[in-house]
């Protein structure tokens, strides 16, 4: 005898909801195209309802009792609930953590590079993971490395707050800054700055053409050549 089949319990879940012919039940709770609520009906009545509006009749809470079906253009839904789930997906960012790694006695040029660095980072609406590094026997002046950390998060506490307060990972102190903007926004102010100074050049430019134009034109008026009446030279016939 051959092994016996196993099937998996469950099987696949369709996401699709039932219409018109495929809705099997005697009756509905029907609810009109403009959300109106009908009553409950038969399921043929119903079919007949979304027919005469030229109407599908959908399915909309198969768990209910009766199940509730609503009189609407599925085509015409289906493609607006596609549409939203595209612009969801542009609109939906993935989370990038940027790293800066310090030494607790930094010298203050190099506090004021890194600094910077993590200001644009937040600028650009991402985390940033501040690590202090401790060696030899900096590892037990750990109060070097929390107070430098506290000094970083003030300084830039109108562009990010603490996310994840410092603590002791080994040989290194660890404190993440989140921004107070969103990816997106941060991408939105960024494009919209570009738009301005693409449209302040173009005026720009535009303001400079006109200016040569005008002094081209006067140049060309001074430059037209004296007619013989205008000869001051006495001895020269006329």
């Amino acid at each position: 005898m051959g092994s016996a089949c196993h099937r998996a319990p469950g099987g696949h879940i369709s996401t699709e909801l039932r219409i018109n012919d495929r809705i099997r039940v005697s009756e509905v709770r029907l609810v009109g195209p403009n959300g109106e609520t009908v009553g409950i009906v038969p399921t043929a009545d119903a079919l007949r309802l979304a027919q005469e509006a030229d109407l599908d009749l959908v399915e909309v809470a198969p768990t209910a009792r009766p199940p509730v079906c609503k009189l609407m253009d599925y085509g015409k839904f289906k493609y607006e609930n596609a549409q939203k789930a595209r612009e969801a997906r542009r609109n939906q960012t993935n989370v990038i953590i940027k790293e800066m790694k310090l030494r607790p006695k930094i010298d203050a040029h190099d506090y004021e590079t890194k600094k910077g660095h993590v200001v644009r980072f937040l600028k650009a609406g991402d985390k940033v993971k501040i690590t202090i590094m401790f060696r030899g026997r900096e590892q037990h002046r750990p109060e070097l490395g929390f107070r430098l950390l506290q000094r970083l998060a003030e300084d830039v506490t109108d562009l990010g707050f603490v996310e994840s307060a410092p603590k002791q990972d080994g040989r290194n102190m660890i404190m993440v800054l989140g921004p107070h903007k969103k990816k997106a926004e941060a991408k939105a102010e960024v494009k919209a700055a570009k738009s301005a100074a693409a449209a302040e050049k173009a005026a720009s430019d535009a303001e400079e053409k006109a200016e040569r134009t005008a002094a081209n034109a006067t140049r060309s008026t001074e430059a037209k050549p004296r007619g013989r009446s205008e000869n001051l030279d006495p001895e020269i016939d006329a």
